[in-house]
């Protein structure tokens, strides 16, 4: 299984031609830089260590860390399904009796996880949040597998991707240290890395060891109504009615039934939204991406509801994933528009992407037209528009603080910039504000690509 989704992120990433958004460039300059000794965290994108795990030993490889990183962030989203599919196969209970009923809601909960809001946005800018949803997912799994250490593991790595799973590291700790009483190493070379890797390379590299949490209460997405009944929305509207309904007839069950690991498990989800409307009274977005890591729990159970209702119809002794089959068709039918309205906004999503993917491929083509990263340097700062800000610097070996994002609002600072803007599909470059010194050297610094 893990060959199967390695090849096929290799193939999504081919195929679709995707490349990052603004926070992964900003990871990917993060490893680079490090190896330059001239990691700078202050700005934009805000620090996680998570990512950091992975751009760091990418960067040995040059450009090619950036194809790395895309395929790990498919590879992650698709290993969160696989996880969800083995939870619900087990809470379900794969009897023989069972045995299509249990099947049925592994398929459910995988498909139900990847059809969470805006889910396949994040796959095809290859954000983290993603694969964090999968490594809460696999800690779950290696937990009712009985794998204590391995859940351990990789709910730390949750840790540095999402402070939200922090208690949940921590309440863990204090049980598998009770249960297992020889993993104290583990438990405590994984608890201090928590704290040593959010908080001891910022205060090297930035000017706040807590610059993550000071960009955050500036954002812009910041809910602007009540927090509370903010947060709340934002959870439930990641998923439609329908799977909320059926993850409550697998609560039902699991009340009904005494079944402590489901019941568990809902309660970790519930947990979260608390832990995340905490954060929004602090100040802090909750962005509705915070909230992935729930909702694809409740897709798991929505499976596990459907799995034990048709668990509990009467056996059909001729054909016994009847009722299986007919409770899954049942619940995606009434799931039907919505995914209409996904498939299509999706669409337009991908053609956004593929769009983008060539604007970014043009932009080093206009780069080395100028005369690279060096001539650029000397003729001013390199400024374009935000959302490229963090791929210009990729491409010019900086780090993100160093090129501008203020775009045409540079013309009339009055300051030396290389203006460098999108146009369409293309860009257009040209120097601004030259002083005397730069006059001969930047002159005749215009360039252009093609538009479309």
């Amino acid at each position: 299984m893990a060959c199967a989704v390695l090849v096929a992120s290799i193939l999504f990433v081919v195929v679709v031609g995707m490349r990052p958004s603004y926070d992964p460039y900003g990871w990917l300059v993060w490893g680079r830089q490090v190896l330059h000794w001239n990691l700078n965290t202050d700005g934009a994108p805000s620090w996680k260590p998570l990512t950091f795990l992975f751009t760091l030993p990418y960067a040995l490889f040059g450009r090619a860390s950036l194809y790395m990183w895309m395929v790990t962030s498919v590879a992650g989203t698709l290993a969160g399904a696989v996880f969800a599919a083995r939870i619900a196969y087990r809470l379900t209970g794969p009897t023989p009796e069972r045995r299509y009923a249990a099947i049925a809601a592994a398929i459910l909960a995988g498909l139900l996880v990847l059809g969470i809001r805006d889910y396949a946005h994040f796959i095809l800018s290859s954000q983290s949040d993603t694969v964090i949803v999968a490594l809460c997912l696999g800690a779950i799994d290696c937990h009712l597998c009985g794998r204590f250490r391995i859940a351990f593991i990789l709910l730390v790595l949750a840790s540095l991707g999402r402070p939200e799973a922090w208690p949940f590291v921590g309440l863990y700790a204090f049980w598998l240290l009770h249960t297992a009483i020889r993993t104290w190493i583990l438990i405590a070379a994984g608890l201090l890395s928590i704290p040593l890797l959010w908080f001891g390379i910022p205060a090297l590299t930035a000017k706040s060891w807590f610059v993550a949490g000071n960009l955050a209460l500036n954002s812009p997405r910041a809910l602007h109504e009540n927090k509370i009944t903010g947060v709340i929305d934002r959870f439930l509207d990641l998923h439609e009615l329908p799977v909320h309904l059926a993850a409550l007839v697998a609560i039902a069950f699991a009340i009904g039934r005494r079944d402590r690991p489901t019941l568990v498990i809902a309660g970790a989800a519930f947990t979260w939204v608390v832990v995340e409307i905490a954060f929004a009274l602090h100040g802090w977005p909750a962005v509705p991406r915070y909230l992935f890591e729930p909702v694809a729990v409740v897709a798991v159970l929505a499976g596990v509801g459907v799995g034990q209702l048709a668990a509990a119809l009467p056996r059909l002794t001729r054909a016994p994933a009847l009722g299986p089959v007919a409770v899954s068709a049942l619940l995606l039918a009434t799931l039907v528009p919505s995914a209409q309205s996904r498939v299509k906004i999706e669409g337009l999503d991908l053609k956004h992407e593929r769009a983008r993917t060539v604007q970014i491929g043009r932009l080093r083509s206009i780069i080395a037209e100028l005369g690279g990263a060096k001539r650029i340097l000397a003729c001013g700062q390199p400024v374009t528009e935000v959302e490229f800000q963090s791929v210009l610097a990729w491409d010019m070996g900086l780090n993100v603080g160093e090129t501008g994002y203020q775009g045409r609002a540079v013309e009339k600072q009055g300051r030396p910039v290389v203006l460098i803007e999108p146009v369409g599909e293309g860009w257009k470059a040209r120097a601004l504000h030259p002083t005397p010194a730069m006059t001969a050297r930047c002159a005749g610094m215009v360039a252009r690509t093609s538009l479309t």
